[in-house]
């Protein structure tokens, strides 16, 4: 794992991120800090949360609709931080990019590695 090169003092480490689905485009998802107005919704929403040493934790929506948390390492890749999960179930690792366009907004991609 590459070492993470960002600083510790960064608000991106300090804020737990929400997908905000009514956002997402065709360039990614989008996630906004867990302190916006975030809408309710049945639809559970994924949360994002990085820690400086360059670990995360990435939590989805199960089956039953509950939230799952996966373990996850990021690094810093150019612009982005890739953010790789590894699942308990066959075929579930994915990668995240993770794009910051503005300090209240990071754009996400998935992808499988």
């Amino acid at each position: 794992m590459v070492s993470p090169k960002r600083d510790t003092t960064d608000p991106l480490f300090h804020t737990r991120w929400i997908h905000m689905f009514e956002e997402d485009g065709g360039a990614g998802d989008v996630y906004r800090p867990e302190s916006d107005d975030v809408p309710l919704s049945r639809r559970p929403r994924g949360r994002l949360t990085l820690s400086p040493d360059g670990t995360a934790r990435v939590t989805s929506g199960g089956a039953d609709d509950r939230p799952i948390d996966a373990n996850a390492e990021w690094t810093q890749e150019g612009d982005e931080l890739v953010v790789r999960t590894a699942g308990e179930r066959e075929g579930a690792d994915h990668v995240l990019r993770v794009t910051v366009e503005t300090p209240t907004r990071l754009l996400v991609r998935r992808s499988r590695d």
